[in-house]
């Protein structure tokens, strides 16, 4: 089943068509990578799946739902996760005041949040922490971590709303290879656990390789190809708009 499904996207900035008709598709239990040169699109994607743009025309749906038009909190609130290249957290919370504020978020619990924020649904976050491996430094601010356990962290944020579509823009951006592997062990795990489906930018290509069911190449903000990582690895056009390279290595 189709999480998401996005068909005939286009977005111009001026004289500059960052999307050209773009169609893909995200089914639950997969992990989709979507590759391309610097300003083939990719960030563009993302925020009109996000609610930060307006799409000129085309659609977008999140398990039958049109996502195009509302505002980002209303597709949060839908079942919609984010993850940023800069991990976005509060240094000066604690890890676990950082999830229960997502927690909150998703709820509309507002008006009484900063008197009720030490015991509000510590056990949700908990969990949330649990799931990320993070449960030992649940009460340590955010500003002491590694990079590492911060992208950790901002990955249990954007668990916060039980999504069924998780959206991650360059995770493994500024890491080592190690944290890299450990990072997106943990996420495919979670994909196989819970069915969620996931969208993922990357520059990383041992990451889109190693873990993408489906590769999805852009330039010029239209699709030129997708397959699964092998064929896109030996893809003529892949290879030479993406890659530099005119024929497959040996």
């Amino acid at each position: 089943m189709n999480v998401l499904q996005v068909a005939q996207l286009h977005k111009a900035f001026g004289g500059n068509r960052a999307l050209q008709g773009l169609s893909l598709s995200v089914a639950a239990g997969h992990m989709v990578a979507v590759i391309g040169p610097n300003g083939s699109g990719k960030s563009t994607l993302f925020n009109v799946l996000t609610g930060q743009l307006a799409p000129d025309s085309g659609t977008a749906h999140y398990r039958g739902q049109a996502i195009t038009g509302r505002s980002p909190q209303a597709i949060w609130r839908l079942g919609i996760g984010r993850t940023f290249q800069i991990p976005e957290t509060f240094a000066s919370l604690t890890v676990i005041e950082n999830v229960q504020m997502a927690v909150f978020s998703h709820r509309r619990w507002y008006r009484n949040f900063w008197r009720s924020a030490p015991l509000l649904e510590q056990s949700e976050a908990m969990a949330l922490l649990a799931k990320v491996g993070l449960s030992d430094l649940a009460h340590s601010p955010c500003g002491v971590l590694s990079y590492g356990d911060t992208k950790r962290v901002e990955l249990a944020i954007a668990l916060a709303n039980s999504p069924g579509l998780l959206l991650m823009d360059e995770p493994t951006a500024g890491m080592a290879a190690h944290e890299r592997q450990a990072l997106m062990t943990l996420v495919q795990q979670l994909v196989k656990d819970t069915q969620l489906a996931v969208l993922f930018t990357e520059h990383s290509m041992d990451v889109v390789f190693g873990f993408a069911d489906t590769v999805l190449v852009l330039a010029r903000g239209q699709c030129i190809a997708e397959g699964p990582p092998q064929a896109i690895r030996t893809d003529a056009r892949v290879r030479e708009v993406y890659f530099g390279l005119s024929s497959p290595s040996s």
